[in-house]
């Protein structure tokens, strides 16, 4: 029992703790206009209550009128003396607060989303700030829920809690106030033990059909998650005409969530009808007590009208209590989501004296570089070498050798543990991480466009670029005249991740890309390593020229695209094996020249297959062509 209160008082604990750190965003510093549209809808929520318990006394004095037993207070004119013009003044009553409630939500709508657009583009901001490492552990769908369920968590929090929570708790202070002035303690006791235990009753049964509701939803994930697969896998399906079996295994998912759906409504019908129980029992007893104060002449039936519609009034807000506190509860919990996203500390942080790079001439030198992923498994084991200004630099070794971490490290996407990396004197973790990236230029193996137009894509290298200079740039990196070619033109949609481009041309706009970018030094991460020959020829033409005259670090999986490297280094579990110039490591006859051999040897035969397949397709046409005559 103490371990299920440490608990809840945890809970309770984390529950403030996110409406502390939201609150700065619904009372904004900078922006007095919204304060002030706080302080106005707080003003029309506290008049609208006003003129909602006005309602029912104008009911009150309409049935006392026309019951001839009217006995106003002395401020109504007596003009509204009349049982019609009490009865017009009711209505219009219930029609000026109606209206005053849509006025505080138009007020309030812009705190509201002024809120969310905040958080949102500060959860975003935090989001690039993190490390490459926190993205590769995190799924891209989940952070993008995190961002999406935070949002509308703070709609349903200020939609909820200020907008509907709050009013409905002033309301019921009111009328118990009313009852207890008006009519005595009894009929506060019993307006408050209503509420209380229907309250109580309410939450427990909403905490009951949460987890519930929870059980449907991950049937309903799961059956959709398994129909989805089933059609990307559409073929699949096919070859092993297991049609039969996937519709088993849907409809099995789909049964457990019938189970669930179905135990939904169920609970959903209890739920109202307790609510109904426990209200309408309340109701009761106070009518009875009104009933038999009638009766014996203390009070009108004016009052018992009265006594009544305020219950009524009451219960409307109330009716809604479940589906208030579901909804604030998931809302604080998504938002409490979100503020954990941004209490996530950047691995790779400016120092508080970093200053902006200054590039004189681009040289690169790392310095006994130690660098590990995972302390247990060292990736660099102390590798030193220079990439002088202007000059090309190939690094290259077998798959695992440390090649990709090397431009990552450049990057300073991590920082090294021992050692140091530096460009023309200044070590890269004593300058801003803006201005690094700014002086290095990347060409990758795997090329991601954004799902937008080609010109779009290629000016995301300096997006203050002319259309002319982004024509230029495409026709320096030898993909000018295709892009000519389409329909559309630089205006034609690349689609999602660039698909609707063959690896080549992603290529080549990804080189146009940094082209356009200009910068003083350049990365070649395995740039040419999943195209084909041919292609790769084409593409290595573009990266000579886009290469010249800039330092040129190439992490190299084919080796046929490093032999004019000035200098190529060969890495080997972590350390240098190896370093020179191609007809030198050749000479040497080492792990490089095996390497060269085996890739020459895989060379030969995929053209030797590629000449055999040609010659396999040109006989079969040959020996068709009897049959069709």
């Amino acid at each position: 029992m103490a371990g299920k209160d440490k608990t809840v008082s945890g809970e309770s604990g984390k529950t403030m703790q996110t409406i502390v750190n939201l609150w700065p965003y619904m009372w904004p510093s900078d922006r007095p206009d919204l304060k002030m549209r706080v302080v106005w809808a707080t003003v029309i929520l506290l008049a609208a209550k006003a003129i909602l318990l006005l309602v029912p006394y104008f009911f009150k004095w309409s049935t006392d009128a026309l019951n001839g037993k009217l006995h106003a207070p002395e401020l109504l004119p007596t003009i509204m003396l009349g049982a019609l013009t009490l009865v017009a003044a009711y209505n219009i009553a219930r029609l000026v607060q109606w209206g005053l409630n849509q006025l505080r939500d138009a007020m309030f709508a812009s705190v509201g989303q002024y809120a969310v657009r905040q958080l949102a583009f500060k959860t975003f901001v935090h989001l690039h700030r993190l490390s490459l490492r926190f993205h590769l552990e995190r799924r891209t769908g989940g952070l993008s829920r995190v961002i999406e369920r935070g949002t509308k968590g703070i709609e349903t929090i200020v939609r909820f809690t200020i907008l509907n929570t709050v009013p409905t708790v002033i309301e019921f202070l009111l009328t118990a106030a009313i009852f207890w002035w008006g009519y005595g303690f009894s009929y506060l006791a019993v307006t408050a033990f209503t509420v209380w235990i229907y309250i109580w009753f309410t939450i427990r049964a909403s905490d009951w059909r949460i987890n519930i509701r929870k059980d449907m939803n991950d049937s309903d994930t799961e059956a959709n998650t398994k129909a989805i697969d089933s059609l990307l896998n559409f073929e699949t399906v096919k070859y092993f005409g297991n049609e039969d079996m996937e519709a088993r295994r849907f409809d099995q998912s789909m049964e457990r969530y019938e189970k669930s759906a179905t135990q939904v409504w169920t609970s959903l019908g209890w739920l109202n009808f307790g609510q109904g129980v426990i209200f309408g029992l309340g109701t009761l007893a106070m009518m009875i007590m009104s009933a038999i104060a009638v009766q014996n002449g203390t009070q009108t039936l004016g009052d018992f009208v009265f006594i009544n519609v305020m219950l009524m009034q009451l219960s409307v807000p109330l009716n809604f209590i479940g589906f208030v506190y579901r909804e604030i509860r998931q809302g604080l919990t998504d938002i409490e989501q979100m503020f954990d996203l941004l209490e996530v500390d950047a691995e790779i942080q400016d120092s508080p004296d970093a200053r902006e790079l200054k590039i004189d001439s681009g040289a690169i030198s790392f310095r006994n570089v130690h660098f590990a992923y995972d302390p247990a498994r060292p990736i660099l084991k102390g590798i030193s070498f220079d990439v002088p200004a202007g000059h090309t630099v190939a690094v290259v070794g077998p798959s695992g050798a440390g090649k990709s971490t090397i431009s990552r490290l450049l990057y300073r996407f991590y920082d090294i543990q021992d050692g140091t990396i530096s460009i023309d004197g200044q070590d890269v973790r004593g300058v801003t991480q803006k201005s690094l990236r700014a002086a290095i230029g990347m060409v990758p193996q795997d090329t991601v466009l954004f799902n937008d137009t080609i010109a779009y894509n290629i000016r995301y290298g300096r997006p203050s670029a002319s259309q002319e200079e982004v024509e230029q740039a495409a026709d320096i990196a030898q993909v000018g005249r295709f892009i000519k070619s389409l329909p559309e033109g630089y205006k034609a949609m690349v689609g999602e991740r660039g698909l609707k481009l063959s690896g080549g041309e992603k290529q080549r706009v990804a080189i146009a890309r940094t082209i356009l970018k200009s910068p003083p030094i350049l990365i070649l991460d395995e740039a040419t390593s999943a195209l084909d020959t041919g292609t790769e020829q084409e593409i290595q033409a573009a990266l000579d020229e886009v290469s010249k005259n800039r330092t040129t670090l190439v992490i190299a999986h084919r080796l046929s695209t490093v032999v004019a490297a000035d200098e190529i280094i060969v890495l080997k579990d972590g350390g240098i094996a190896e370093r020179g110039k191609h007809h030198e490591l050749m000479a040497h006859d080492g792990l490089y020249a095996q390497m060269w051999s085996r890739q020459l040897e895989a060379t030969q035969a995929e053209e030797q297959l590629k000449k055999v397949r040609e010659t396999d397709d040109l006989g079969i046409v040959v020996r068709r062509a009897p049959a069709a005559e």
